[in-house]
């Protein structure tokens, strides 16, 4: 029987930048961070996003930036996260500097949210920040 969603796991060329972004502005809650056990030197850690947790593993010799994903082509396309309120986190990450993609707009699948915008993290992962 099906428990719930458990966690996505990504590679991250920065950790501590990651770490910036996820936790200082997003506002996940960082419930682990240490190094592999290996020859490899990577470092990982666990953030809690609310209702699953978002794995960051960042390899020693660092990543090359995320691309997105082709259209007609399989893979994940963005993360999404919900805010109470997608305008003021907006204005935040703006101040941050941080890329932003589209500006607060009425969500396209207004039965799930009312809300959404879209930002890029420090790999160029695209952000969907979500109210609803």
């Amino acid at each position: 029987m099906l428990k719930g969603f458990e966690h996505v796991g990504m590679t991250v060329s920065n950790i501590d930048k990651s770490l910036n972004f996820y936790v200082d502005l997003l506002g996940l809650k960082l419930v682990v961070r240490r190094k592999g056990q290996d020859e490899h030197g990577f470092e990982f850690c666990f953030l809690d996003a609310g209702n699953a947790m978002l794995e960051m593993t960042g390899p020693a010799t660092g990543a090359l930036l995320a691309e997105d994903v082709a259209a007609g082509r399989a893979g994940l396309r963005h993360l999404t996260f919900c805010f109470d309120d997608v305008e003021a986190l907006y204005r935040k990450l703006e101040e941050a500097g941080v890329e932003l993609v589209e500006a607060p707009r009425k969500a396209y699948n207004s039965d799930i949210m009312t809300k959404v915008a879209f930002c890029r993290d420090p790999d160029g992962i695209l952000i969907e920040l979500g109210e609803r």
